[in-house]
């Protein structure tokens, strides 16, 4: 059995990786199985269920970010525009795309049947997507993934909707990017650090006994 100390050290190894490649240390099956587990284990409030997984691999993870885009082109100035392919080619350049939706439905359901905590289920919902989300990241990079987290929702919705028949009401949380390390990608992360304020300002524990 896996000890605490191998989770801490997963939670402590989950970084943001933009240099990727399409080769990853894992299948696809074990990719499935991996999203499997999370949808079947990440807890949601009074088990609403509300989180929604769509798994893009290879060509189809880089035909969402082809859409991604033909979407940002008629936005971004022409003379910023290659600047801003180069970095959605970054993405592309990766092995997969995980979608994260959340479906409003099991959300209402329990609006009306516990009206004095309606106003919360949305957030509750939120909640329970952003830990989907991490559990994910940490688990791929677990299995020796590199991975980033991306939010081009809501202006990429309705053409993955269309595409691969996703229900016009999900709302698109967030696109985790994964495939394999880049020649010195991880390197760089590390030798970077991560800067963190205080943990003195941010960690408060009282009752506390040896």
């Amino acid at each position: 059995m896996a000890s605490s100390m191998d989770f801490l050290k997963a939670c402590e190894n989950r970084r943001t990786i933009y240099q990727i490649t399409d080769k990853i240390p894992i299948s696809d099956a074990r990719v499935e199985e991996i999203a499997r587990h999370n949808i079947f284990h990440v807890p949601s409030s009074f088990n609403s269920q509300s989180t929604r997984i769509v798994v893009l691999l290879n060509d189809e993870h880089k035909q969402f970010w082809e859409f991604v885009k033909e979407v940002l082109k008629p936005q971004v100035p022409e003379e910023q525009f290659p600047q801003t392919e180069k970095k959605i080619d970054g993405f592309k350049a990766g092995h997969g795309t995980i979608l994260f939706l959340n479906d409003p439905n099991p959300v209402k359901k329990l609006q009306s049947q516990f009206a004095l905590y309606a106003q919360h289920f949305p957030g509750w919902a939120t909640q329970s997507n952003a830990m989907a989300q991490y559990h994910l990241w940490t688990a791929l990079e677990a299995e020796g993934c590199a991975c980033n987290l991306q939010h081009y929702n809501p202006i990429i919705d309705q053409k993955a909707q269309a595409h691969w028949n996703i229900p016009q009401e999900w709302e698109l949380q967030a696109q985790l990017v994964f495939g394999g390390y880049a020649e010195g990608a991880r390197e760089a992360v590390e030798k970077g650090g991560k800067q963190q304020q205080p943990i003195e300002e941010r960690l408060f524990i009282h009752g506390a006994k040896n």
